[in-house]
């Protein structure tokens, strides 16, 4: 893909009658002015990687100056209630995810803000399924293997969790919830020491991301049993899906999606996901999310709103059936 300059970029845009942006002068949005992207997690992490390599090349597509900061804290609510707060100018936005905007609003009893209508949805980035996986040398060499087991010594199988509702969590108890069997959550502070205890034998089995567990798959220490996505990994060709192991329909992702505070100019909205658009649909960004497992999405604002509704009703619904609570 050619990546196209800023002046050239404006210059098209101003120049299409379609476009609501070419009401506004030239170079108003956002003219010289930083957009500070806000990352409700640590640095290092998926979600600050993947916000780093969007902003970089969203600055090379648009010529825009995009600042990553990160404000981590009470599972990404500390950073996106920044963001539902800060003033909808269109240089303030956030990367949230399917735990933030559609788990933590019907897990949590208190949400400092209101994730269904606190934010304007500007763009879905992209998509990743969790893994589940086993130690090597454990028991089990298929999904169907761990469930017996699961149901016949009910709550004696441990699961691992990166985080008290994190996706790895809620695939965990939509799992136990449609296989029928209790699960018993230990909790840990990140993916690091929860597999760390897997390797230990302290725990049975985990739902983890791929980046989180692929040297470990590289390394033949972990065993996979099957992932959450509808179609097998590219990375993983050999893993079924849950879906395809028994549990047909069931997916648990971990989707990102761009969102802005409410209020936020719809001109600006479709500046920015106009942008966004070209970026996820340049082959280096495909072949980059799709090393690490990821799906590149992308799609007009709307949908991306009505993507996020339905997810939150998904796991809002799940965590009401299944009367789930937070892991202490």
């Amino acid at each position: 893909m050619i990546a196209l300059s800023r002046r050239s970029f404006l210059g098209a845009a101003l120049c299409a009658a379609a476009l609501p942006l070419r009401a506004q002068t030239a170079g108003s949005y956002p003219d010289s002015r930083p957009i500070r992207l806000i990352v409700p997690y640590t640095p290092g992490g998926g979600t600050d990687s993947v916000a780093r390599a969007i902003a970089a090349k969203i600055t090379g597509e648009a010529g825009w100056s995009v600042v990553v900061e990160n404000r981590p804290g009470a599972g990404g609510n500390i950073g996106l209630d920044y963001v539902a707060k800060a003033r909808p100018d269109g240089l303030m936005l956030g990367l949230g995810q399917t735990s933030n905007l559609a788990i933590n609003p019907a897990l949590m009893p208190k949400m400092p803000f209101d994730a269904g209508k606190d934010f304007a949805a500007v763009a879905l980035i992209a998509s990743l399924p969790v893994v589940l996986v086993v130690k090597a040398n454990a028991r089990w060499n298929t999904l169907a293997d761990l469930i017996r087991d699961a149901r016949a010594a009910p709550g004696s199988i441990k699961q691992a969790l990166a985080g008290s509702g994190t996706v790895g969590h809620l695939a965990g108890e939509l799992l136990a919830y449609q296989a029928k069997f209790q699960v018993l959550n230990v909790p840990y502070r990140g993916a690091a020491p929860a597999l760390n205890d897997l390797l230990g034998e302290n725990t049975d089995y985990m739902f983890a991301t791929p980046q989180a567990a692929q040297e470990m798959l590289k390394g033949k220490v972990l065993r996979p049993l099957a992932v959450t996505a509808r179609a097998r990994l590219p990375i993983l060709p050999d893993v079924p899906t849950v879906a395809e192991s028994g549990f047909d329909g069931f997916e648990a992702l971990d989707w990102k999606a761009l969102v802005a505070p409410a209020g936020t100019p719809r001109d600006v909205i479709l500046a920015v996901n106009g942008v966004v658009e070209k970026v996820l649909a340049d082959p280096a960004t495909v072949a980059l999310f799709t090393a690490e497992g990821s799906t590149a999405m992308g799609g007009a604002p709307e949908s991306a709103q009505q993507y996020i509704l339905q997810e939150q009703k998904k796991w809002a619904r799940l965590i009401s059936e299944a009367n789930i609570q937070t892991a202490a």
